[in-house]
């Protein structure tokens, strides 16, 4: 199945007071200088797709400054026609997602439907920042595809919530045992076994196609690799619950299990965060990025929307060739891109056999349009 984003509506949403746009089916560039609100075009669409900001989890904080609520509108093109996905937020009010004039009772039965992948200077965090960050980018990850992965980790989530309030019950008024931890131990069993049983499967599947890419990318002879570390690869969960009731309960929080799980990115056999440079960081990054877009594809059978905010501006020429063969190769299904040069875009563009066009974003005037003339070989 195909699918591709044909036109694109935002009001009041982070910048924009309004926003009307007309996409072609393959490249999309948005150009303009800094703090036009090209990143946030790319995050009206992340909403679109997964009802959810790439950037920030707080959905009030994406209202423009002054107003009341935001809406993102989005007509998605496909093999069965044209479904017309809306998402709207309100302060103090039930976010709405709807999809051709129905609204979802639950955000998570539309995840998936419409997959993408976005690859930002701001990626950094997974490689700097704490564990919570990288299993977030895991879990999103393989939940646009495996509907039963996700509703294991909801659930999962939610009981571990009922258990940690019962811990801290138990240092309340006292007293308190593993066995009357029972009901929510046999479910966080079933549901996080469930969990790590898939992560430790997909990323089987994933580290390959990250050395691979980084390999196609880096013209350097290092060696990366990727590792799901997890308590559960060494014992049951049962058993990892049953070791830690004392350090639970005087934590008053459940201390082992899949929330406490990691990735680990190394390079040479030396974790990237301490030994790796900028470029090789940046480098890891987007073939991280480009696996994570070719195991979607694989699982799904759909061609993820790819999202490229402001990355040819971060990349040197070794890298931008790599993107753009892949661009060249067709790989890709509709790729939208933001950058502040058009004519650095134009120059790596202009010759390929795509349809091609852009967007030009200035501070308070309406986006003008161009588009470049398909070569044909």
């Amino acid at each position: 199945m195909s699918f591709h984003l044909s036109r694109l509506n935002a009001l009041h949403f982070r910048n924009h007071r309004e926003v009307e746009a007309e996409l072609g089916p393959e490249v999309n560039c948005f150009i303009g200088p800094n703090g036009v609100g090209k990143t946030n075009l790319l995050d009206a669409v992340h909403y679109l797709s997964l009802g959810k900001s790439y950037f920030d989890p707080v959905d009030v904080h994406n209202i423009l400054h002054g107003e009341e609520l935001f809406m993102v509108q989005g007509m998605m093109h496909t093999e069965a026609g044209e479904d017309a996905i809306l998402c709207s937020v309100r302060a103090g009010q039930r976010k709405v997602l709807s999809r051709n004039r129905k609204e979802y009772d639950r955000l998570a039965d539309h995840v998936g439907r419409y997959p993408v992948v976005m690859i930002t200077p701001y990626d950094g965090q997974l490689i700097l920042d704490g564990s919570e960050v990288r299993r977030r980018f895991l879990d999103g990850l393989i939940a646009q595809f495996d509907r039963g992965y996700l509703e294991a980790l909801i659930r999962y989530n939610r009981t571990l919530t009922q258990r940690n309030a019962a811990l801290k019950q138990f240092a309340e008024r006292g007293g308190g045992s593993l066995e009357a931890l029972e009901p929510w131990d046999e479910q966080l069993i079933a549901t996080g076994t469930t969990v790590h049983e898939v992560r430790k499967a997909f990323m089987q599947d994933m580290v390959p196609l990250l050395v691979s890419h980084y390999n196609g990318i880096s013209a350097g002879p290092e060696q990366v690799a990727l590792e799901y570390r997890s308590a559960l690869h060494e014992a049951t969960l049962r058993e990892l619950l049953a070791q830690a009731w004392d350090r639970d309960r005087i934590a008053q929080h459940t201390t082992q299990g899949i929330h406490k799980d990691d990735l680990v990115f190394t390079i040479n056999d030396q974790p990237l965060k301490r030994y790796g440079s900028q470029g090789q960081q940046k480098t890891y990054l987007i073939a991280l990025k480009l696996a994570q877009f070719d195991l979607t594809q694989q699982r799904s059978g759909v061609r993820p929307i790819l999202l490229l905010d402001d990355i040819f501006d971060k990349i040197d020429p070794q890298r931008m060739r790599h993107l753009l063969k892949l661009l060249s190769d067709q790989r890709f299904g509709q790729v939208l891109i933001t950058d502040t040069d058009a004519r650095r875009l134009h120059t790596a563009l202009d010759g390929l056999d795509l349809d091609v066009r852009f967007f030009h974003l200035d501070h308070g005037k309406p986006i003008s349009s161009e588009t470049i003339e398909r070569t044909v070989a």
